[in-house]
């Protein structure tokens, strides 16, 4: 009977850990496909980054790792202008950045980052991160190219489409209960894809081409200081993220992981994981906030479970017909979603500013805020003898002096 209880409690496990790949759906398909990634490789990168965090916080903390949103805009820059391995280097950097923190963490407690990355700082880096990504969105539920230079789907075809995947989305993330409430972007990518289906403008030639069984086109990284210099910023956002799901993790199961197995391992459990998925030319990968919820929900707290969640992406990496599927969604049912996601990235910054109660009768906090937002959505850059430093990184290196130097009113 012990063994016929412990067999159920095991496909129990096995099936709750598959299901939370749905929740982690928009992390693991919309980045790859919006920044030219391949989705077999990041469902592998994914489970396999999960395992190593696993490995590194000695599987004490229920969570799946996925890439950030944050880093959809940087990897988009990062393929078009230095190229996929170029872009896979930076991206195993800012892994090695992870580990720092982790370390810096570990001698000087989580004040250091409060000292030079207080929500003024990274408040409005983040707001930038979503809404410099605004153009692109509505272009694509236009049916144009991402930079509009070209019409790919007629604007009325493409409003009938991309509008209702939108207003899906909302609909499900606002009123719907229970695990539904967990998969808004699928939901808005299902009935985005059923319209374009009636409108003909999907392509199963690749799915029928692609053969079931397939392995993900991995890819190896180069490095250029260039791209290096660019992404190490990016490294902030979902550093500040990853404490907020710790937290929330923590506060879900009663356990404190902030302090076991210690939030230096989970931030390191993150780098490692970033490290190894762009050694194969995968997203980077961190705690993915709606698994999260998940746990929450379905009162899921054994870690054992997202276990079996990371050996399933792996195991559906090696289906190439799946692959070739999610690539023939498109483009205009991606950007009906991207307008909700890339809003719902700058409100996180607003929210962390209105969370911190930031002060804005203090001009240091006006100015702070006012120079990241127009230097990063008016496209600011600066020359140093032949190198560039724009968007984010100039944005996150303008807050932090500007924090650093601006003298705070007295009370």
């Amino acid at each position: 009977m012990t063994n016929e209880n412990n067999n159920m409690s095991l496909a129990k496990e096995m099936i709750t850990g598959s299901q939370m790949l749905f929740v982690a759906f928009g992390a693991l398909v919309l980045m790859p496909l919006l920044t030219g990634l391949d989705p077999n490789v990041a469902f592998a990168t994914a489970g396999i980054g999960t395992l190593l965090f696993q490995l590194v916080t000695k599987g004490q903390v229920p969570v799946f790792l996925a890439s950030s949103f944050a880093f959809i805009a940087p990897i988009m820059y990062g393929t078009q202008t230095w190229g996929i391995p170029a872009t896979m280097g930076a991206l195993m950097v800012v892994g090695v950045v992870y580990a720092i923190f982790s370390g810096v963490v570990k001698l000087r407690g989580v004040e250091f980052i409060q000292k030079y990355l207080p929500p003024i700082v990274t408040g409005p880096i983040i707001m930038v991160i979503g809404l410099s990504l605004a153009p692109v969105a509505v272009h694509m539920a236009l049916g144009r190219t991402g930079d509009g230079s070209a019409q790919l789907v007629d604007t009325s075809i493409a409003l009938s489409i991309s509008l209702p995947a939108l207003l899906t989305t909302l609909l499900v993330s606002a009123f719907s209960k229970g695990f539904l409430r967990l998969i808004p972007i699928l939901a808005g990518i299902v009935v985005g894809y059923v319209l374009a289906l009636y409108h003909g403008i999907v392509d199963f030639s690749p799915v029928a081409a692609a053969p079931w069984f397939a392995i993900p086109k991995f890819t190896a990284p180069e490095f250029q200081w260039q791209a290096i210099l660019y992404m190490l910023p990016i490294a902030i956002a979902p550093a500040i993220e990853h404490i907020g799901d710790v937290l929330a993790i923590s506060s879900a199961t009663g356990k404190d992981y902030m302090k076991k197995p210690g939030l230096h391992r989970t931030l390191l459990g993150d780098g490692v994981a970033t490290t190894a998925a762009s050694m194969l030319g995968g997203p980077p990968n961190t705690t993915y906030s709606e698994v999260t919820g998940a746990v929450m929900l379905t009162k899921a707290f054994n870690p054992r479970i997202m276990t079996w969640a990371a050996v399933t992406a792996i195991l559906m990496a090696f289906i190439g017909k799946l692959g070739a599927l999610l690539q023939t969604i498109p483009s205009v049912v991606m950007g009906g979603i991207m307008m909700l996601l890339f809003g719902l990235i700058a409100s996180v910054g607003l929210g962390s500013l209105v969370k911190a109660k930031v002060d804005f009768e203090q001009p240091r906090n006006f100015i702070i805020f006012a120079i990241v937002l127009v230097f990063g959505i008016g496209g600011m850059a600066l020359s140093f003898g032949g190198y560039s430093i724009q968007g984010i990184s100039l944005c996150a290196l303008v807050a932090i002096i500007l924090n650093l130097v601006l003298p705070k009113s007295a009370n």
